[in-house]
This record gives C-alpha cells, structure tokens and sequence, in this order.
C-alpha cells in the first residue's frame, strides 16, 4: 500500500491547517487508518485514528477539540482538520494505515509559529 499525504505547511498559532492522506493499494482491506507525528527528539505518537467499523475513533488528549479526522472508506482517504494550532503541534505527520501489516507515508511537515 503506497500512501500519499498533501498539505500541511507554516501557520501562526492558532491557525489551521489541513492534512490528507489517500491510499493507494492492491484491493488490500484497509483496517485502521490515521495520523502519527514525530518532533525532533520524540518518539513518534498516534494524533487520531480512524477504526476499521467507522466508529471508533481515538484521539491524542492533546488535540482532543481541536483536531478532527474524517475517513472516506470507499475512496481510502483519511483527512486531519487542525484547529487552534499550537506551536507545540509542530511536527512531521505522517499518514498510517493498517493492512495486516503497518504502511506509513513519507511524512509531512506541519510547522505552528508561535
């Protein structure tokens, strides 16, 4: 599964930002599907995650009220609305999608001046 991300960028804080992320496979089954991100220095930490059901949805406490995940099932497409950004939510994302096995995106650089 190859997975591409677009957007992302340079905001002042309490701007927002978008990410998406479309998957482009095999006709593999695409489990969960979501977002980590890594800053320099920091283990790499799940932001939102989209379940296979289209029910269950995790969120880092972190971005809980600000960020929002959406998923298209039928286009494999996971998008990450950011509000209220924080320069503390500068970091590279990158797109995660579970197909028996973990597929990442090269990352994405999202950067929240403060």
């Amino acid at each position: 599964v190859q997975l591409v991300e677009s957007g992302g960028g340079l905001v002042q804080a309490g701007g927002s930002l978008n990410v998406s992320c479309v998957a482009f496979d095999d006709g593999s089954m695409v489990y969960d599907m979501g977002w980590y991100r890594q800053s320099p220095g920091k283990g790499r930490e799940a932001v939102a995650i989209s379940g296979w059901d289209g029910e269950r949805i995790i969120y880092l406490d972190s971005v809980k009220g600000r960020f929002t995940i959406s998923r298209d099932f039928t286009k494999k497409t996971v998008h990450l609305q950011m509000n209220s950004l924080k320069h503390k939510d500068t970091a590279t994302y990158y797109c995660y999608a579970d197909t028996a096995q973990s597929n990442w995106g090269q990352g994405i650089q999202v950067t929240v001046s403060s």
